[in-house]
Parts: structure tokens; C-alpha cells; sequence
């Protein structure tokens, strides 16, 4: 007996003597930023922990030196030789990209635990992109398409046609760009997609989390986090049209501090559409501090500011002929924002989070719009506007998530508020038009007059913006999951309308409720289904601006919001060791109030919010890595986009007074994005790309009477890395394809067709230095 107890004194003793605690970090090879979460551990041995928030681990292992196992949802598994104070470099598994969302929940969640049609593109993907607006990448989404109408303006199609309308949610890192009642489809302008580390694309309605306006979808840029090492990078980017760009990158940890800080600036001059000069300034920075390995505080600032000439469309007769002459030279749109957050976040212990977050919005938004020109054929005159609306943002978000041993479930509960002074004004510009020879359209508008004393639209509100959340996640069986959610909206205004001397506030309000169920029928594939409602109240410009050939003016006071139902059934599946990936949602969303434009004579519009229509389709997407050298994406949509009861007049003597059945106007059925990637064994650096962008053919007009027959292109890239600095070439639009973006006719015999040209083949250039030191 005393033989084994000194036996085991002294194993004890020699175990002691030799155990040790190995401390390091964990980071991305691609952005170096800290992998969360990661598993450490000895091999061998029982001896296991994870990384924090900072990617920082301590491990204590019984060896002097041993080995240790590092493995990571959507990472490839490390085994090294461990030592103190280490530096790790993971790599992204591009086989299991999609396994983590953060978009969900505002928080890092499994993708096979997320009832809903998410997508994300990585850092990478990004990287070798090498957009120069943000449409290249985004449109890489299945079910997706970001319009291009020049010098990185645009519009978008997620479950609805191309559209202008409030229907999508913008964010940086989870907060909403522009509030409520404010919606811009322009937003985007003001993203600096350089300092964007991944991108998650939420199709249809998210309604418990981020707000019930999410409607089409919602896109969050995840904005790049502190470099656990020492990065820089610079950068030059022109093309064969006058665009050049310098890019720059910079971030480090420095013990409890990290820091990234990143921008651009771009101009483009004497491009192949006449007035279409644009220049853009952009810079981001993101601070973290650590109190301590549970409480961090997070501030980003991004500061933008675009100035930007509209050339706007042009007619057939210039569109056929690739005659890319603008027919407005005084046209422009000028944006200066800036956005600011801080973030305190706490982990109470494994099972509990918090987080409070508190922000500001700046945004002056001025422009002379191409859009606004009215014009009635045959006339030598037409009229314009001038117009500016600003904002300024002070809001709140707070959220805690809770996990229960009770069914593994989990409770998100959260709130937020924001209040928005909004200010609009627009006034007419009187205009001449120099008639084409056939009376039918117009070559060239000059600035006659501006008109300050006729006011289009002059409104001051003070928007207050509030909501509550509750999200409720659980498994009653195993391999099947609910998530079900609450989520209460107010979005409420004080207004001062100074065209009518009018004064008052409106509320609009709704409780909207979802469920999803996850079913995991194995490890390599699994179902989902959900039900979801979305709510958009209208734009105040909608309200505000007054009713054509109305004396005294009248406005849109009476529009109601427009809600949506959305049934949606979903499934993913990866097969031959992970090497392919496929998803796939079958969606059914119905609307109720859709705000329409109806186009009149004079080429103005009449809204119209009274009606139903039917939006169904189904998204697709598919990628595979059969081996280092080459990976193949696929993604697309088919859907339909309808009116099903839609009264757009109640005179009798209109040849048109409803639109049922009819499909709606800018709505392809067929849209598709596909590219392989080529990385050539014996040249490792190389990179080598082609890209097909499809868009099937669409009616121009609500009335269904002229198509546009949509386009197919194909994109070309290379990529070669010597040491740290990389060269680069884009060949978009190999083909010379003549194409329009946007093409759209108004419902009247005498209306003729507008076309928004896209560029013909352009070859973009590129070189970056990349730096990351070790330490």
C-alpha cells in the first residue's frame, strides 16, 4: 500500500514537473483576422480548450512540446508541434464555406440550424474578384441581381423584379445603413468594399431579428476585423475608360488593442458614356479593445463621400447604334456620410451573451436626377428637378441570447430604437429638348431654367423608428430543430409638410410572427421550412411628393403599407467528401399594397399602393472542388413576379383598369450566375477565372406588351502573386455584348422604350502589395 502511494505522489510530481501551458492565437490565412471558437487540442491526451473572441488560447498539456490538434467549423484541421506564445495560420475550407452564418442571429450560428435561404461569399471570393463596384460580387449570389445603372449607382432583385422600391435591408456588420421610412436602392454607394471581409445574403423576409422590411432579402457586409499580426496593403486599379482607384489596408493587435483601418479613392473621367465623370472617397475604421477575454468594446467609423455626373438612359435609335451620348450633361448625384458604432459585448459564461449598441447616421443626399425629366412627345420643352434629402441618426440595439439545456434550446430577446430628423426638398427645372427628326424622342436636354419658386416636395419629420424581438430556438427530437420568433415594429413621424401648410404625424405598426423548422438527416444534408411575414410602411418621399396635375396639390397621405406572406421550403445537401455543395429553396411570397408606379404620359408617375401580387420561384446554387485546381460555382433563380388583383383605375373610360395576371414589369424569369476557377499546379500563384452572367428576357411595361430580350456575358480573370505583390487583369464583358442594364416603357401607345447601357468590353489592371509580418 505505501509502494502505491508514493508511486502515485511521484507520477504525480513527474506529471506536474513536465505539464505546461501553452498560450497562442489562431487566424485566418485569408484576412487574418481571429478564428472564433476554434478547438486546441493535445493529441493524445484529454487536454482540450478553445480560442475567444481574440483567437487567443491557453492550453495545458502534459508534454514539453507536443503535438496539438486545431480544428474549426469551416477550416481545414491543423496538427503542428505546438510551442509558447504561437502564431497559427488557418485556412478556409472552401468545401464547407456555408457552415456558419452570422446573419441569422447576429451572432455565429450553424448553417444547418438556420431555417431560412442564407448564402455567404467569402473573403476570398471577394479578394480575387477584384470588383470595382459592388454588383461583380454581390451578383455571385444565388437569386440575386444588383443592377448596374453606372458609376456604381444601382438597383435590385431579390424575390421581387428590378426595382427601386424599399424592399431589401442593407447592413454593416448587422446595423441597418439607413433607417426606416428613408429607404435609398442608391445605399450602397456609400459601402467601402474594400474593408469588406465576407458578405451574407438573407433571401425573403428576416423578420424577427433585423425588422420585417427585409422583404426581397437583406445583405449584410461584414466589415473587416483587426489583423491578429501586422498587415498592410496598397493598391492601384484603372481600366481601358478612364477609372483609376488607389486602395490602401491597414490593421495590427497590439496586446488589449486592435485596430483596422482601410479606404479608397476612386475618380473616373472621359469614360465611354459622355457625362458620366464620378469620383468617390471612402475610409473605415474598426477599434477593439479587450477588458478582458469576455468583454470587448467594438467602434467602426466609415466616412464616404461620392460625387457622381447621371448620364441616365438613352432611346433606341442611340442604344442600337451604340451611340453612348448622354442626353443630359447637368444631371448629377452627390452623397457625404458617415456612420458611426460602438459595441460593448459581454459573455456572462458559455451559455449567456450580451450586447449593446449604440449609433449614429449622417447622411446629404443631393441630386439634379436623369430620372426626373418629364417630357411629352413631341414637345421642345421638358421640366426636371433639383432635390436633396438628409438625414441624421441617433439609435440604439441591445440584444441578449441565452442557452437552456432544455431541449438544447436558446432564446434570443432584443430591442432597438432610433430617431431620424428628415428633411426633403425638391424644386422644378425648366428644360429644352432637342426633338429627334420622327418627334418621338428626345437627342439632347439643356438646363433652361431652375425654378426654386415651384416646389415639387418640402417636408420636414422627425421619423422615431422602435422594436422589440424574441426568438426562440429548440429541438424537441434530435436532428429537428424549431426556430420561431415575434417581432413588434413602430415606425412613427412628426411632419411638416410647408407645400400645404400642413402638420400632423402618422404611426404605422405590426406584430410579425415567424417559424422555421431544421431537419439534419444526417451530417451531409439536411430540409428546412419556414413561414415569415414582412411589412414595408412607404418611403416618406412617396408621401410627400405631390400628386401629378393636382392644383392645389395633393399628396400620397393614404398609402398604406404593403405586407408580404412568404411559405418557403429548402434543403442542402454536400456529396463526395465535401467536394460538392448544393442548395436549394422553393419559395412562395404573397403581397398585399405593393407600392406601384404608374406611368403617365408625361413620363411621371402616379403611385399606386392597392393591390395583391404573387411572387414564386426557386433558388438554386451548387459548388464543387473536385481537386486543388478547380472549383465550379453555379447559381440562379426561376421565378414568376405578378399582379393578381391589382385596380389601377376606377374610370371606366380607361382602356386599362386593372393589371390581374398580368406579370410584372422588369421581372426575368431566368437568372443565372456561373464561373470556374483554374489554379494551375505548376504555377501555384496563378489564378484564372470565367464567369457567365445570364438574364432571360423581361416585359418593359406593366401592360405586358414589349419585351426586352436580357443578355448573356461572360467575364474573364487572371491573377499572378509574386512574393507579396499581386497583378491582376479583368476582361468584363469579353464578348463586346451591346446590352442595357435597365430598359423600361411606359403603358401609353405613344411611349417608346429608354435603355441604360452597359459598358461595352472593358479590361481592367491591377497590382496590390500585400504585407503580414508573423508576430
Amino acid at each position: 500500500m505505501k509502494f502505491k502511494i508514493l508511486t502515485g505522489i511521484l507520477l504525480c510530481l513527474n506529471i506536474a514537473a513536465y505539464a505546461q501551458t501553452i498560450k497562442g492565437k489562431i487566424y485566418d490565412t485569408q484576412t487574418k483576422e481571429p478564428v472564433v471558437a476554434a478547438l486546441v487540442k493535445e493529441k493524445n491526451s484529454v487536454n482540450a480548450t478553445k480560442t475567444n473572441n481574440e483567437g487567443y488560447f491557453e492550453l495545458t498539456c502534459s508534454q514539453l512540446s507536443p503535438d496539438i490538434l486545431i480544428s474549426c467549423i469551416s477550416y481545414k484541421n491543423v496538427e503542428i508541434k505546438a510551442y509558447n506564445n504561437q502564431n497559427i495560420e488557418l485556412t478556409p475550407d472552401s468545401r464547407s464555406l456555408q457552415s456558419v452564418m452570422v446573419t441569422a442571429n447576429r451572432e455565429a450560428s450553424l448553417r444547418s440550424e438556420t431555417p431560412i435561404a442564407i448564402t455567404k461569399l467569402s473573403a476570398k471570393l471577394i479578394d480575387e474578384t477584384k470588383a470595382t463596384t459592388l454588383f461583380e460580387v454581390v451578383n455571385k449570389t444565388p437569386g440575386v441581381l444588383m443592377v448596374d445603372l453606372g458609376n456604381e449607382q444601382h438597383m435590385m432583385s431579390i424575390r421581387q423584379p428590378i426595382t427601386t422600391n424599399p424592399y431589401y435591408l442593407y447592413m454593416e456588420d448587422g446595423v441597418p445603413i439607413r433607417p426606416m421610412g428613408v429607404f435609398n436602392h442608391n445605399a450602397l454607394l456609400q459601402v467601402n468594399q474594400y474593408t469588406v471581409s465576407s458578405i451574407e445574403v438573407v433571401k425573403g423576409p428576416v423578420s424577427s431579428i433585423y425588422g420585417p422590411e427585409a422583404i426581397g432579402g437583406a445583405v449584410n457586409f461584414i466589415m473587416q476585423r483587426p489583423t491578429i499580426v501586422p498587415t498592410a496593403k496598397a493598391g492601384f486599379q484603372f481600366d481601358n475608360w478612364g477609372y483609376k482607384r488607389f486602395q490602401f489596408g491597414t490593421g495590427a493587435t497590439i496586446g488589449k488593442f486592435g485596430f483596422y483601418v482601410g479606404g479608397l479613392t476612386s475618380k473616373q473621367t472621359n469614360s465611354w458614356m459622355t457625362a458620366s465623370d464620378y469620383n468617390k472617397q471612402t475610409v473605415n475604421a474598426r477599434l477593439e479593445y479587450n477588458f478582458t477575454p469576455k468583454t470587448r468594446l467594438i467602434g467602426n467609423f466609415i466616412y464616404g463621400k461620392y460625387n457622381s455626373q447621371m448620364s441616365g438612359s438613352v432611346d433606341s435609335i442611340a442604344f442600337y447604334s451604340r451611340n453612348y451620348l448622354s442626353t443630359s450633361d447637368f444631371a448629377y448625384r452627390k452623397s457625404d456620410a458617415n456612420r458611426t458604432r460602438l459595441t460593448l459585448e459581454h459573455e456572462w459564461n458559455e451559455n449567456a451573451k450580451s450586447f449593446v449598441t449604440i449609433f449614429n447616421r449622417n447622411d446629404e443626399l443631393g441630386q439634379n436626377p436623369s430620372y426626373g425629366i418629364r417630357w411629352k412627345t413631341g414637345q421642345t420643352t421638358a421640366t426636371g428637378q433639383i432635390n436633396a434629402n438628409n438625414f441624421n441618426s441617433y439609435g440604439v440595439i441591445a440584444q441578449h441570447s441565452q442557452h437552456f439545456n432544455f431541449l438544447n434550446s436558446k432564446l434570443i430577446a432584443g430591442a432597438m430604437f432610433d430617431y431620424s430628423p428628415n428633411d426633403y426638398w425638391a424644386y422644378q427645372t425648366d428644360l429644352n429638348a432637342q426633338v429627334r427628326p420622327d418627334g418621338k424622342s428626345v437627342e439632347k436636354y439643356s438646363l433652361k431654367e431652375e425654378r426654386p419658386d415651384i416646389q415639387l416636395a418640402n417636408y420636414n419629420a422627425k421619423i422615431r423608428n422602435a422594436a422589440s424581438y424574441l426568438q426562440y430556438d429548440f429541438e424537441p427530437v434530435k436532428k429537428i430543430r424549431f426556430s420561431t420568433g415575434l417581432r413588434y415594429d413602430r415606425m412613427s413621424f412628426t411632419y411638416i409638410n410647408n407645400l400645404d401648410n400642413s402638420a400632423g404625424e402618422k404611426a404605422y405598426s405590426k406584430l410579425t410572427p415567424k417559424i422555421g423548422v431544421t431537419y439534419q438527416i444526417d451530417q451531409e444534408k439536411g430540409l428546412y421550412a419556414n413561414y415569415a411575414q414582412g411589412f414595408s410602411p412607404t418611403a416618406l418621399t412617396a408621401i410627400f411628393r405631390a400628386k401629378p396635375n393636382t392644383s392645389p396639390a395633393q399628396f400620397y397621405y393614404n398609402l398604406e403599407p404593403a405586407t408580404f406572406q412568404n411559405y418557403e421550403l429548402g434543403g442542402w445537401a454536400t456529396f463526395f467528401n465535401h467536394k460538392v455543395y448544393a442548395d436549394i429553396a422553393i419559395y412562395q411570397m404573397d403581397g398585399k399594397n405593393e407600392l406601384l408606379s404608374i406611368r403617365q404620359p408625361d413620363n411621371s408617375t402616379d403611385y399606386q399602393s392597392a393591390g395583391k401580387t404573387l411572387h414564386r420561384g426557386i433558388e438554386f446554387g451548387i459548388t464543387a472542388n473536385p481537386n486543388p485546381q478547380f472549383s465550379f460555382r453555379f447559381g440562379g433563380t426561376v421565378a414568376i413576379h405578378k399582379f393578381i388583383n391589382f385596380q389601377v383605375s376606377d374610370n371606366p373610360k380607361d382602356a386599362l383598369q386593372n393589371l390581374n395576371n398580368y406579370e410584372m414589369p422588369s421581372a426575368p424569369r431566368w437568372v443565372y450566375n456561373t464561373e470556374l476557377n483554374y489554379y494551375p499546379k505548376q504555377l501555384p500563384n496563378l489564378r484564372m477565372s470565367v464567369e457567365l452572367q445570364y438574364l432571360s428576357s423581361y416585359y418593359q411595361n406593366q401592360i405586358n406588351t414589349v419585351k426586352y430580350d436580357g443578355y448573356t456575358l461572360l467575364n474573364y480573370r487572371i491573377g499572378y502573386k509574386i512574393k507579396g505583390v499581386e497583378v491582376y487583369s479583368n476582361v468584363m464583358n469579353l464578348g463586346n455584348t451591346l446590352y442595357a442594364t435597365n430598359v423600361t416603357r411606359g403603358n401609353n401607345a405613344t411611349d417608346t422604350s429608354t435603355f441604360t447601357p452597359a459598358a461595352p468590353r472593358t479590361f481592367v489592371f491591377g497590382i496590390q502589395y500585400n504585407f503580414a509580418g508573423k508576430k
